[in-house]
């Protein structure tokens, strides 16, 4: 049928855009892809359910399935509520060890103390991903210690002696590391204690808070063959030598904080 030259002619029709994302994937790829979003999306539920039911009161569920509920959550994604407390956690506590320790020529000496919370934080300091040893155990065990004796350090529960054992073996493990009393020198017994101190307020803030540490200090502990042997066997996998003496200049304190 012949134009009409008076008429304008007909627009061409819109091109037709490539499929982009998932779409421009073949069936057997899409099909892949839709999975792998199932799988995320039931194991994202899955956890924010546990953890929902970890911090949740008690209930049925978690009366029944409290364990595999503990073990989801514990360690990575334990979840600590004092930083939304009315009142927040205002002291930074440090925990240091002190040894007194055999030499290779027979003799005995007093070390100086190691500010073990001072050296994990300094391997966590620059670190993208630091490991939950480096952050908790230490932390872990100091918190399990105090909740378990009162103030006089005498056991008030009957993991009291458990808690004394995990925090004697954290520390004797930590001091073979840092080779305290020199190389070959055998570590005999162990005092471990706390310094806290307030953390300072704001400039706005008209309250007033010491800036003196305090020291809880515990008694001197005799440390039993089994746990010497198995802080030289951690001591074998740790960092290497030139990291522990960086983070030793930085974190140990000698006589001189007594």
């Amino acid at each position: 049928m012949p134009t009409d030259p008076s008429f304008p002619p007909l627009p061409a029709a819109p091109a037709v855009p490539p499929p982009t994302g998932v779409a421009a994937l073949s069936l057997r790829y899409q099909i892949a892809a839709a999975l792998a979003l199932a799988v995320v999306a039931v194991a994202a539920c899955v956890h924010l359910g546990m953890v929902f039911l970890h911090v949740a009161p008690s209930n049925t569920v978690t009366k029944q399935h409290g364990r595999a509920i503990d073990e989801w959550v514990y360690p990575e994604f334990e979840q600590n509520w004092k930083l939304f407390a009315p009142n927040p956690l205002q002291q930074n506590i440090a925990v240091q060890v002190r040894a007194e320790v055999r030499l290779v020529n027979g003799s005995s000496r007093e070390t100086g103390w190691y500010d073990l919370s001072a050296l994990d934080g300094a391997a966590i300091d620059g670190n993208l991903l630091p490991s939950h040893t480096q952050q908790n155990e230490l932390r872990r065990a100091w918190d399990f210690y105090v909740a378990t004796h009162d103030n006089e350090n005498r056991p008030a529960a009957l993991r009291g002696a458990l808690s004394e054992e995990y925090l004697r073996r954290i520390v004797v493990q930590r001091l073979d590391r840092e080779e305290a009393g020199g190389k070959g020198a055998v570590v005999e017994r162990v005092q471990v204690r706390s310094r806290t101190t307030n953390v300072p307020s704001p400039k706005w803030s008209e309250e007033k808070v010491s800036d003196r540490p305090v020291l809880r200090e515990l008694p001197w502990w005799a440390v039993p063959r089994d746990d010497r042997s198995e802080a030289r066997t951690a001591a074998r996998t740790a960092t290497g030598t030139g990291a522990r003496t960086a983070t030793r200049t930085v974190a140990r304190t000698e006589a001189s904080a007594r």
